[in-house]
């Protein structure tokens, strides 16, 4: 008997997800609100509902994206490791955000969570749900990090005891720059391919995990969007930030997968900094407060034994 799968369900539960962030946000800033953009690919393959918040006082840009489309047949980076998707049509709808504050001390957030369903006349439908949350603190501290695993183990807890620390090194082996040897922040969650155990726990799961981004993220906002910092401290910000441009561009499955399926490119590239730079061969100074992040928050650390 095949299996019913709850389409409208999804993207209802998107679509407020996108409300409720967006609310949120707008909650800790100061002044400056989202503005939205709605966009439509025509010839039946969908659009979405985009919402960018812009040089606010708390938020340089913060994009929180709802997407939905569809499509005939599957880029490569859908298919190369799932031949089985081959000649399907697809259809695909998901939450996508990224937030980038002003402050040094607030640490840059990004969370995802969306559901895939490929079809072909005849044969059983292939679906599943992915998504996540991760942190990418530019001056780290212990209380925030502790804060935020206690969200993520929270998230996983009904649907078993060791999925936190499955999907927690998951985050830690996906959000890592190969090339610089090095993790783009201090992880968090990260699943795909989720289809275990029917339709309605995975749903459950990825909304789990949907609604606990902003109990993660709003109390370390709270605490650190007033400390006073120099300019050197907002260099700093920006020569990171630069990790997250590379890791966006070079490894992120949406971006890849955004861009394949012909999508619009504006929505896509939201996640990029307003500002970055670069320097050639850098490294901080001994005993400061950069090299410590490396040196701490940089490292595979069990960050719930610390609280």
């Amino acid at each position: 008997m095949m299996e019913t799968v709850n389409i409208p369900a999804v993207k209802e539960y998107l679509l407020g997800l996108q409300d409720a962030i967006c609310a949120a946000i707008e909650s800790l800033e100061e002044g400056a609100c989202f503005v939205e953009d709605t966009w439509d690919r025509g010839n039946d393959a969908g659009g979405g509902r985009t919402r960018v918040l812009e040089d606010g006082p708390i938020f340089e840009q913060a994009g929180v994206n709802f997407s939905h489309v569809r499509g005939d047949s599957l880029p490569a980076s859908a298919t190369q490791h799932r031949a089985d998707l081959a000649g399907r049509r697809f259809e695909a709808m998901g939450v996508s955000l990224v937030i980038h504050p002003r402050n040094p001390y607030v640490p840059t957030s990004h969370a995802n969570v969306r559901f895939f369903i490929a079809e072909k006349d005849g044969e059983e439908p292939i679906w599943w749900f992915g998504g996540g949350f991760d942190l990418t603190p530019y001056y780290g501290f212990v209380e925030d990090a502790v804060h935020w695993h206690q969200q993520a183990e929270r998230a996983c807890q009904p649907f078993g005891d060791e999925l936190y620390r499955q999907y927690k090194k998951w985050c830690d082996d996906y959000f890592y720059l190969k090339h610089r040897d090095e993790p783009r922040g201090i992880g968090g969650l990260f699943f795909d391919d989720l289809n275990e155990g029917g339709f309605e726990r995975c749903f459950n799961l990825m909304k789990s995990v949907g609604n606990h981004y902003i109990p993660a993220y709003q109390p370390i906002v709270e605490r650190r969007k007033h400390i006073a910092y120099s300019d050197a401290e907002k260099d700093f910000q920006l020569y990171r930030r630069g990790r997250y441009v590379e890791f966006n561009l070079v490894y992120d499955r949406g971006t890849l997968f955004g861009l394949q399926t012909g999508g619009r490119t504006e929505s896509i590239l939201m996640s990029l900094p307003p500002q970055v730079s670069w320097r050639y061969n850098w490294s901080p100074a001994p005993g400061t407060a950069e090299s410590e992040l490396y040196e701490v928050f940089l490292q595979p650390t069990d960050w719930l034994s610390k609280g």
